[in-house]
This record gives structure tokens, C-alpha cells and sequence, in this order.
């Protein structure tokens, strides 16, 4: 098939790069905060509990996530260079050949589902005094419709390819190669976009708000289970993984499901019981 039947991506990542570089990535970063906080805003009307906790919330999400998925990349997929550069994990330069400024290139998704875990736990027992449960079981909902917007910005830096196919729908990444590879950013974005709708109706329309730790699991099984299945369509991120029967990105979902798997039957033997 000719590569005039694929899609052509050629989007620039940057909107303007003068006088200050914006990209479509931050913006999209960006609106995934800002639609978490509008859902955390109606769960917590909805609750009836100070609105006084949807800032610092939104504060500890922001730390958690940024942190953890900075920490998880070096830790997870770069540590043989980190290891002997430290400072660089925290800040946003290159000290060789010479110092230069290179931003925060890697973040994890794993570092930062436990980034943000950590990060309300410390809530939970420092602001709320609620069962840290009764939290994670809102954000996951808002971290759901997040993730959409993360992977939509992945698609707009042209960043975590698939594999070469040639299925009809195939988009060929310019600023890559000209090879026609699957779309795993499109396919991402659009499962956290279902994830996302599911939760959100189970939580509205079917009461889960009372089944202790019940979204929060089923958030973990969903989630991170298509994200193992979708790696076998991936390019692999670093060289180490290829010669891993499975990538370190499907190694890492593998407990996040089993954990899932744990609260959620959690949350039915209690709900049985309430």
C-alpha cells in the first residue's frame, strides 16, 4: 500500500516558538489539571465537604505526578546514566560536555500513578483525616480524563511510536521516519477517554461513591491492564528492553493490576457487608 493512504503526521510540536517557545504538549498537560480539578469540584459539592480541600488537592496531585514521573523515568528506564548524575534528575540541565539546558526530558506514567498515591496519602492523614481511600477513588476519576489529554500531547511531540504495520489507518510521523506505524498514542488516548466515562458513571449514576476503594480499583485493572496489552504495539522506549520477554512498561503494570484486583474485591466483600 502506497504511504499516500496513511495519515501523514506532520505536525510542528511547537504553536510559536518566538519570543518564548509554547508547545502543543504543555498545553494539553496543562488541561488535564485543569479538567481534574472542574470533576473534583463537583465530587466534592456532591460530598458536601470543604471546599477548602479542592486547592491543596489539586496542589498535592500536581507535586505527586510531576515528582513521581520524573523520579520513575530515571529510575525505571535511565538509571545507568542517572545514577552517576544525580542533580540531573532534579533539575532541568545538562552539566557535560558543558552546562546547558535540556528541561525535564522522560517522565514515567508509573512514577506517577505512585507519586500521586504517596502524595495523598500525605493528604489524606495531613489535611482531610478521611480514609485515603475515600480520595483516591476521586482522582483516579479525574486522572482517568487526564491521561487522555497527556497522550494526546505524546501525539502532537510525535513521542512513544508504535510499531511498523501496515493497516489502513497507520500514521506515518515525519518528524520520525517515513514509516507507517500504529497510532498506540491515538489508541491510548481514546481507552483513558473510556476508562474515564465508565468511572465517571459509576461514580454518578450507579453510587460507587460508597464502595470504599472500589473506583480506585477498578481504575488500576483498566488502566494499566491496556496499557500492558497495548506495549506489544510499541516501539520500546530504551535499548535494554530489547531483549526483555516483556518491556519494563508491561513489568510495571503487572502489580498495579494485581493491586486493582485487590480493592476492588475489597470494595465488594464491604459493600456486601454495609
Amino acid at each position: 500500500m502506497s504511504t499516500l493512504s496513511y495519515i501523514i503526521w506532520d505536525i510542528d510540536p511547537e504553536i510559536i516558538s518566538s519570543p518564548i517557545s509554547i508547545r502543543y504538549y504543555g498545553m494539553l498537560f496543562a488541561s488535564a489539571f485543569i479538567a481534574g480539578y472542574y470533576l473534583l469540584q463537583r465530587m466534592f459539592k456532591q460530598d458536601d465537604v470543604p471546599n477548602e480541600w479542592l486547592d491543596s488537592v489539586l496542589m498535592h496531585t500536581i507535586i505527586g505526578t510531576v515528582a513521581g514521573a520524573r523520579i520513575g523515568h530515571c529510575l525505571f528506564y535511565d538509571w545507568a546514566y542517572f545514577k552517576d548524575h544525580i542533580l540531573e534528575i532534579f533539575l532541568p540541565v545538562a552539566f557535560e560536555p558543558e552546562l546547558h539546558f535540556t528541561g525535564f526530558q522522560g517522565l514515567a506514567s508509573h512514577g506517577a500513578a505512585i507519586g500521586i498515591i504517596i502524595a495523598l496519602f500525605i493528604w489524606s492523614r495531613k489535611v482531610s483525616k478521611k480514609n485515603i481511600l475515600w480520595i483516591l477513588d476521586r482522582v483516579v476519576v479525574a486522572v482517568a480524563s487526564g491521561a487522555f489529554f497527556i497522550r494526546m500531547g505524546n501525539l502532537m511531540n510525535s513521542e512513544i511510536i508504535g510499531e511498523p504495520t501496515t493497516v489502513a489507518w497507520a500514521f506515518v510521523f515525519k518528524y520520525v521516519d517515513g514509516m507507517p506505524r500504529h497510532p498506540t498514542q491515538v489508541y491510548e488516548a481514546l481507552a483513558y477517554l473510556t476508562i474515564f466515562i465508565i468511572l465517571a458513571f459509576l461514580f454518578w449514576k450507579k453510587d460507587w461513591s460508597k464502595r470504599q476503594g472500589g473506583i480506585f480499583g477498578l481504575f488500576l485493572i483498566l488502566l494499566f491492564g491496556f496499557r500492558f496489552c497495548i506495549e506489544f504495539m510499541k516501539e520500546n522506549q530504551v535499548s535494554f528492553e530489547d531483549s526483555m520477554a516483556l518491556n519494563m512498561g508491561q513489568w510495571l503494570s503487572i502489580p498495579f493490576v494485581l493491586i486493582g484486583a485487590y480493592f476492588l474485591a475489597r470494595s465488594k466483600k464491604s459493600n456486601s457487608h454495609g
